[in-house]
């Protein structure tokens, strides 16, 4: 098993479609990754959250990057589930957004989601961040969708119950959700770290597909 080292990291891009998408796909390996580099800069921005939604986002996000040496997080609104008819007005956000930040990594959807929204961010953060290291996390839905990712973020039992922890915490308007669920989310970081051999039992996995040797 290759392992890649995170030590020149200085800032973190993560994109979500919805409110609750970086907290499910990632949230873990920002936890880690500000236990393991604390002072990492963190640039957060959440596309759509309406409603109790942004209240939810914006202080979801603040405590996970609690540990973080700066933290810019921005809510956008754009609509749910009509991102493909909103590409204009997004693909202009991108192009502000590569004037404001140069991130290490990037962290976004998975390419092949099978929710629109998703693939939108995903196909946008290519085009637009082309020189960077982009990472696309998974997200469990109904539609059935979780490929053969190839990066696997080690995580510890401790920081899995603390994602879970913190996102039913916050996110309290999908408590009503079949699927948002404590056992949903360790199982998939269960069976991601059974794929990797994980020493701590537990990971988040990624799709990179192109990083350069």
């Amino acid at each position: 098993m290759v392992r890649l080292s995170f030590e020149g990291v200085r800032t973190v891009l993560c994109l979500g479609a919805h409110a609750d998408d970086i907290e499910i796909g990632c949230g873990g390996t920002v936890l880690r990754l500000l236990r393991d580099h604390p002072g990492l800069q963190f640039v957060w921005v959440v596309f759509s959250a309406e409603g109790r939604r942004t209240r939810e986002a914006r202080s979801s996000a603040a405590a996970f990057l609690a540990g973080a040496g700066k933290a810019r997080i921005l809510i956008k609104h754009f609509r749910n589930g009509f991102f493909p008819f909103r590409g204009e007005a997004i693909k202009d956000f991108f192009e502000r957004l590569k004037g404001t930040v140069q991130p290490d990594v990037v962290f976004t959807h998975y390419r092949d989601d099978r929710h629109q929204d998703h693939r939108v961010l995903s196909d946008l953060a290519w085009n637009t961040f082309r020189h960077h290291v982009i990472l696309e996390y998974e997200i469990p839905k109904y539609d059935g969708d979780l490929g053969n990712p190839n990066l696997y973020a080690e995580l510890d039992e401790a920081l899995c119950r603390r994602k879970v922890e913190l996102t039913r915490k916050f996110f309290q308007t999908q408590g009503n959700k079949h699927w948002f669920s404590d056992d949903t989310f360790l199982a998939l970081m269960r069976l991601r770290g059974v794929e990797c051999a994980s020493s701590t039992k537990y990971a988040e996995a990624f799709y990179a597909r192109k990083l350069l040797f």
